[in-house]
């Protein structure tokens, strides 16, 4: 989201903050990778916070490179140290059509994202660093969330005729392909973890997670009995922080429960977001499948 599209890095996140500081908010985003702060999935994904004009955090906020470094909900939530040499500061000028057209529009290629990882927006003025985690608690893991296989329905194991096309899948591989255009290239791609260790966070759920197909980006275990097998709802379910079951329903298949957790959010971070200053829930914020936010 920082980076987008190609020709004109950050002006998609840069169209967001314009429109959102138009409509009266002051905006703080960071970029949190959950497992880099113990929870049990790899998931890179832009949080963003918004504060209303007069609201009682948009008058706390001072010295803007103050929030994002220490004083911040973000910060506080997710504690980090600054890469050297990564502050970007800068206004964003113009009409929402004008930052579409002109954003970072240059005609050097490679030409890098103004938007670094935390930052903050104030009346289009922006202040951002990269940042580097910091994190000593407890990390929570793919194995402590698999349940016992005997709770595993059959279905879910691979069978003895069908793991070599995971293997396939998983492996290595450079293929001779040809383009439309009648260019000839070599398609390869590196190999994956098969199966996927227990002793580390989860890789990112997609949406394509359900389904017995073999793929090369779905989640694959060994059980202590030797047998290969896919990830259940539930196990998808804890890898985002959900309460067990929270897809269940009759009309809902577990294909289409997967999917729903390949397009969810770590619920953990949110819920670190939404604590006040004494590590309690804030009444401000509730987690249901989306966000809420209610004044006090």
């Amino acid at each position: 989201m920082l980076g987008s599209p190609a020709k004109q890095r950050g002006r998609d996140f840069a169209i967001i903050l314009a429109s959102l500081a138009d409509l009266g908010y002051t905006v703080e985003w960071r970029v949190i990778n959950a497992a880099d702060y113990g929870m049990p999935q790899r998931r890179r994904r832009t949080y963003i916070v918004g504060y209303r004009e007069e609201s009682t955090i948009y008058n706390k906020i001072e010295e803007l490179n103050d929030w994002v470094l220490y004083d911040g909900v973000m910060a506080k939530a997710f504690p980090f140290q600054m890469k050297p040499k990564s502050v970007s500061d800068f206004e964003i000028e113009g009409s929402i059509k004008e930052v579409s057209d002109n954003f970072n529009k240059t005609d050097k290629e490679g030409t890098p994202s103004p938007f670094g990882d935390a930052g903050i927006m104030r009346n289009r003025y922006v202040y951002s660093v990269d940042t580097i985690p910091i994190y000593e608690g407890t990390r929570m893991t793919l194995g402590s969330n698999l349940v016992d296989e005997s709770f595993v329905p059959e279905e879910f194991f691979i069978s003895d005729e069908e793991l070599p096309k995971w293997e396939y899948e998983k492996g290595p591989k450079k293929i001779n392909r040809v383009s439309k255009d009648g260019y000839e290239y070599v398609f390869s791609e590196g190999g994956m973890a098969f199966p996927d260790s227990p002793d580390n966070p989860s890789r990112t759920i997609i949406t394509g997670e359900g389904g017995p197909s073999a793929s090369r980006f779905k989640h694959v275990v060994q059980t202590p009995s030797g047998r290969y097998r896919r990830l259940i709802p539930i196990e998808l379910e804890r890898l985002n922080m959900f309460p067990d079951n929270h897809t269940c329903h009759p009309d809902v298949s577990d294909g289409r429960r997967a999917f729903l957790m390949g397009n969810a959010l770590v619920c953990g971070i949110v819920a670190e977001v939404g604590k006040d200053d004494d590590g309690d829930e804030c009444t401000a914020f509730r987690v249901v499948g989306k966000i809420e936010i209610k004044e006090p």
